[in-house]
């Protein structure tokens, strides 16, 4: 019988078709760039973050999907749906609502404010001091973000070809500043549409090849099925449930919301489109592309189990990381195939390569415009601003190459990065919400929501994590079995892993218990209690003398702002630095 050492060896074939196939992408990014920064001549402030804001609404689209989706995405959701089934997948629901409350609430308001850091938004609606807040927070997120991006596909192209992560995580870095510092967002929604097209590809392929393989898609469905995997939705109201309806919808939407409407990540393509109608078409294109890739990852969970239900890969530590299962997967079904496992792991870099680009642009025009725009005497050459984004971009990459090294020693860093995901998102989207809907609150009372909002999702978030992480809360997963394996494996360290005391999950302290689901709204709810309190202490503004066009559509009607006149006169291309500072305005 056979070693786990020998079934690897075996399995990794990654021959010179691959390699072509796995260069060829990295090429065309490089080409599109070269393109983009010698081509065109146009290198304005507004070209280069913006596109002019002329792009066009399908590149658009496909750029936001493949910046959302993330390698850690791609090879992340297949394995949730292997070992807990398909119940995460509701949150498809969520994403629906999403694009529901955005489109209708948040959209309009950026979108006619002509701005192009969001956190500018937050100067404009309440002070300084919020803009910091928010831009301060979303640097942190990137930078911690960031080198979880790349180490995650590397850890898949580790798996396939044995090459070490950090021979291959620099140059992909290198390769995407080049492109993204010399093209700019032009270049990173260009690359982003062959990357999107390329991930979609690599996914149809491995769900079609692995189909065939096993039998047919009824089989696929049937040991689901058998194997409680393919589940109606938990109507559960107890919030402690890892994955409920309520949770997956009404957490799912105020997550989504956050990640889509107030992130500079994503609201920065929406502002690059020339009108609102052409960005209420991408976001219903971006849902819809969204929907279609969480298919096909949890189709593609539950053809793993299909093809591995009777010898679990993670059990026997076959695949030594859990993101390492789909990769596995791949040499299993496409490694006899010339190129194909390279066009897989094109994609896998692909979705990693989007969001990197994405960030890396993202951060150049947050600290162009909130950290250094605001604070020089004089205003910029056109010169000093093109090297700053760029130096900006070349920085934040070789920052994200060098901590990679960290996240290699860091055994719970996913985890740790999930949470600092919700400890920043929360309080942001409550004080982004309390901008749009609740007029009366000012500055001080916003800030205070943020900062209490930040304390109160640390503790809990980390506490946590670490609860998670020393097994006192565990999740059962659905069932796995390694009766029937053609090799052998560590029987005792395998069954070391799978043992902890189920009982010590309720001596936990309860909001520890809650789902991570939750987080987020979670946050964002503390954050907009407390500045509704603070009111008593720092009094309110007068909702009357808000500029309209800093409240959502819906609200407006509800305040008598004195006349048309009023909202005529708030021109977008007024300078923010002369607009009304509501938080001044006390009655």
């Amino acid at each position: 019988m056979s070693n786990i050492e020998e079934v690897l060896g075996e399995l990794q074939r990654f021959a010179w078709p691959d390699y072509v196939a796995f260069v060829s992408m990295f090429l065309l990014c490089i080409g599109i760039g070269i393109y983009f920064g010698f081509m065109n001549k146009s290198v304005s402030e507004d070209d280069y973050m913006l596109g002019g804001r002329k792009m066009l609404v399908i590149p658009i689209a496909f750029s936001l999907v493949a910046s959302f989706v993330s390698g850690i995405t791609l090879l992340g959701l297949p394995t949730e749906v292997y070992s807990y089934g398909v119940q995460y997948l509701y949150v498809s629901c969520g994403v629906i609502g999403m694009g529901v409350a955005m489109g209708v609430f948040y959209l309009p308001v950026f979108h006619d404010l002509n701005i192009t850091s969001t956190y500018e938004y937050l100067e404009v609606r309440f002070d300084r001091r919020l803009r910091l807040y928010g831009s301060v927070m979303f640097a942190i997120m990137n930078v911690a973000y960031l080198p979880i991006v790349i180490y995650v596909p590397a850890l898949a192209f580790n798996q396939v070809t044995g090459i070490g992560v950090h021979t291959i995580t620099p140059i992909v870095c290198i390769i995407c500043v080049f492109y993204t510092s010399l093209g700019g967002l032009k270049a990173v929604v260009w690359t982003d549409v062959v990357q999107a097209i390329s991930m979609l590809g690599a996914l149809c392929l491995v769900a079609i090849k692995g189909t065939r393989d096993i039998g047919g898609a009824g089989v696929v469905l049937e040991r689901a099925w058998n194997s409680d995997r393919l589940e109606a939705p938990d109507l559960s109201i107890d919030p402690t449930v890892r994955h409920t309806f309520w949770c997956l919808f009404f957490g799912g939407i105020v997550y989504w919301t956050q990640t889509n409407a107030v992130s500079q990540n994503m609201i920065q393509r929406y502002l690059s489109l020339p009108s609102l109608g052409d960005a209420r078409k991408a976001l219903c294109i971006f849902c819809a592309g969204v929907l279609v890739l969480m298919a096909l990852c949890g189709y593609n969970g539950l053809l793993i189990y299909a093809t591995y239900q009777n010898c679990d890969p993670l059990t026997t530590k076959l695949a030594k990381a859990r993101d390492q299962l789909l990769p596995l997967f791949v040499m299993k079904t496409l490694g006899e195939l010339p190129g194909m496992t390279g066009l897989f792991i094109a994609g896998v870099f692909s979705a990693a390569l989007s969001s990197l680009s994405t960030c890396l642009n993202s951060m150049s025009a947050v600290v162009l415009e909130d950290f250094v725009k605001p604070y020089v005497k004089k205003p910029l050459s056109s010169s000093a601003i093109n090297w700053i984004m760029r130096l900006v971009v070349v920085g934040v990459g070789v920052l994200c190459v060098c901590l990679v090294y960290v996240v290699e020693h860091m055994g719970t860093v996913l985890q740790l990065t999930m949470s600092l995901e919700a400890i920043t998102n929360g309080p942001l989207f409550g004080i982004f919400t309390i901008g749009l809907f609740l007029p009366w609150i000012n500055g001080n009372s916003a800030l205070l929501g943020g900062i209490m909002g930040l304390i109160a999702m640390s503790w809990v978030s980390l506490n946590a994590q670490w609860a998670i992480a020393s097994g006192a809360i565990t999740y059962s997963t659905k069932p796995l079995n390694v009766e029937q394996c053609d090799y052998s494996f560590n029987m005792t360290t395998s069954l070391a892993n799978t043992t902890h005391l189920a009982a010590s999950a309720q001596e936990i302290f309860p909001l520890y218990r809650i789902s991570y689901m939750w987080y987020t709204t979670f946050g964002a709810s503390i954050t907009i209690i407390v500045a509704l309190l603070g009111t008593f202490v720092f009094g309110k503004n007068n909702p009357n003398k808000v500029d309209p066009v800093l409240l959502t559509p819906c609200i407006r009607k509800f305040f008598a702002f004195g006349s048309e006149k009023h909202m005529d006169a708030f021109k977008p291309d007024i300078p923010l630095q002369h607009k009304l500072r509501n938080d001044e305005v006390a009655l």
